[in-house]
């Protein structure tokens, strides 16, 4: 029991944020960016389709997370940017995920939220999103879906790009996940 108990401290301190506590709202901000940053270039890598998806969209979100899953139950955790094109205005948010079922790992993954108009970036801004079960959607419907090859369809007008460290997923498992603003760096 002690084991497990370690393994589970182990992990919980890798979820921390990787700016000190002690950092300015300035440095905080400045590595959420970074790590946003890196998440558009992982991005791009992986699928470069993707960065004329991202220059023409009205607006994108995008996230550096992390998830553990330990026995029966697991969470994880994530810091991103979402940046309005039009206004250039950049909102801080960050990401929760609670599930439960049986299962073992940790996994770094990246989002990248791509919004073709300015209403649903606003509602993924204001309102946040929460997202249940899991979604494996066909990346290309039609004529509108060649612009987002490799995104799954997350909403009217919103496509969400998954990255893990052996590049893009096409299949997403979100389970009781949480976008929302956060207030300390807005």
């Amino acid at each position: 029991m002690n084991r497990r108990m370690v393994i589970l401290a182990l992990a919980c301190s890798l979820t921390l944020p990787a700016v000190a506590f002690g950092a300015s709202k300035e440095e905080k901000q400045a590595a959420v960016r970074k790590a946003a940053q890196g998440a558009l270039a992982a991005l791009y890598r992986a699928q470069p389709s993707a960065r004329k998806a991202v220059e023409s969209a009205a607006g994108y979100a995008a996230f550096s997370n992390f998830g553990m899953k330990i026995l029966l139950a697991g969470g994880g955790s994530g810091e991103g940017i979402a940046v309005n094109k039009k206004t250039k205005a950049v909102t801080y948010m960050k990401m929760a995920e609670i599930q439960a079922g049986l299962g073992m790992g940790v996994k770094k993954f990246q989002l990248v939220w791509v919004f073709e108009n300015e209403r649903a970036l606003d509602d993924f801004i204001t309102s946040g999103w929460t997202l249940g079960g899991q979604a494996t959607a066909a990346a290309k419907t039609g004529d509108a879906g060649s612009a987002y090859q490799g995104a799954i369809a997350a909403g009217p007008g919103v496509w969400l790009y998954q990255i893990t460290s052996t590049g893009l997923a096409l299949e997403l498992t979100a389970k009781g996940t949480k976008y929302y603003k956060d207030e300390d760096l807005n």
